[in-house]
């Protein structure tokens, strides 16, 4: 499958539906029940709107991060050589029909670098080549499916440029992202399990609470870069994520 480059810059993300087989979602998302430590046959064990589990590299993780297809999506978005192949996959946050708020729908942009002094993020997108969402089940529209808006990542540059290298902390950049990107377009990451959707790593999105009936089984890691953004190279080589952030900062050529 080839990605559609056209369609990124356009509106900062892809849904590569089968990017990693089904029967290794199934073994991935076996092994995050048992780590949930919830019964997946007893409703009455999933006592919170979302668990969080931190990155692992069992088989099915690195399987899932290293499909032939994924990594030819890679190269067609980031650039053949300015990505590191993933060992494993994390985080999970893994939601569950449930009628409290899991209080963390709020929009924003993901931060990247600085983890021990608050995450960042800057213009040139230091520590995160694509934020990427692994469906590790069936995602329907009542499974608290990510919130996206479309065209987003657009908005995010011109707030970032001026900060520098340094960029804007998570909080500081979604102050201004989120009223800057409030009239796009919203879409829903649905899909099967095996869909990846591969998003720029400025995209404005949200997580939502679950109504369905089946938890939602999703990771969702960066894709590392080998170094950060070119914004301005002579020989004009520039990738769809780059010429994403140079069409945000009304770069035309």
């Amino acid at each position: 499958m080839t990605v559609d480059q056209i369609a990124f810059v356009r509106d900062g993300f892809v849904h590569v539906p089968g990017a990693f087989p089904r029967d290794v979602a199934d073994a991935a998302r076996a092994l995050l029940w048992e780590r949930t430590g919830c019964d997946p046959d007893d409703p009455t064990t999933w006592t919170r709107p979302v668990i969080r589990l931190d990155g692992y590299g069992d088989e099915p993780f690195r399987v899932a991060a290293n499909t032939p297809t994924l990594h030819a999506a890679f190269d067609a978005l980031v650039g053949a050589g300015r990505w590191r192949p993933r060992t494993g996959l994390g985080t999970f946050p893994i939601r569950f029909p449930h009628p409290d708020d899991p209080g963390d729908g709020g929009w924003h942009v993901e931060g990247s670098f600085g983890e021990r002094t608050g995450y960042r993020t800057n213009v040139v997108s230091r520590g995160r080549a694509l934020l990427m969402l692994f469906l590790f089940s069936d995602v329907g529209a009542d499974d608290a499916p990510t919130r996206i808006r479309v065209g987003s990542h657009l908005d995010v540059p011109p707030i970032l440029a001026p900060a520098g290298d340094e960029g804007l902390d998570f909080m500081e950049l979604a102050k201004q992202a989120v009223p800057a990107s409030a009239d796009r377009p919203v879409v829903h990451a649905t899909g099967e399990a095996g869909d990846v959707y591969l998003c720029h790593p400025f995209l404005v999105h949200a997580a939502q609470p679950h109504t369905g009936r089946q938890p939602k089984f999703m990771a969702q890691p960066p894709l590392d870069p080998v170094g950060e953004l070119v914004l301005d190279r002579p020989d004009g080589a520039y990738s769809p994520v780059e010429q994403a952030v140079r069409l945000g900062l009304g770069v035309r050529r």
